[in-house]
């Protein structure tokens, strides 16, 4: 369930559209409905504040002025592993990363071969000898 502070994706008509994160959510005088305060995250900002029930808040599809909605909680994505090295330099040995990467530098030059063409020697062939 979408909590206070949770950012979610708002989707309209199965077509993700917004960013927003979850301000408050206070029950409604109606029984099991919620008005849940959102902060818009585009320019300029601004909040909403929408009446919905428990499941919509948790996902399920609800209709807005006869548009499908449906709001989806965001989780932080994985971290690269790459990414995550830099960031700590002490978990992977950067020494066998910079050999991984040579090797595989060094497959890619065999691959081509002769087939390599300098850009600089087709610009000295086209212009000719330069004084």
């Amino acid at each position: 369930m979408a909590t206070i502070n949770d950012v979610v994706l708002i989707h309209l008509e199965d077509s993700p559209v917004a960013f927003a994160r979850v301000e408050d959510i206070n029950p409604d005088h109606k029984k099991d409905w919620y008005q849940i305060k959102l902060l818009m995250l585009q320019i300029p900002l601004q909040t909403v504040t929408w009446i919905l029930k428990d499941e919509y808040i948790n996902g399920e599809e609800f209709t807005m002025g006869g548009q499908r909605m449906r709001l989806e909680k965001v989780e932080c994505p994985e971290e690269d592993p790459i990414m995550e090295a830099l960031d700590d330099p002490g978990s992977v040995d950067v020494t066998e990363l910079e050999e991984e990467e040579r090797a595989l530098e060094e497959d890619v030059e065999e691959e081509e071969g002769d087939n390599v063409i300098s850009f600089a020697d087709l610009q000295k062939k086209k212009n000719g000898p330069q004084s």
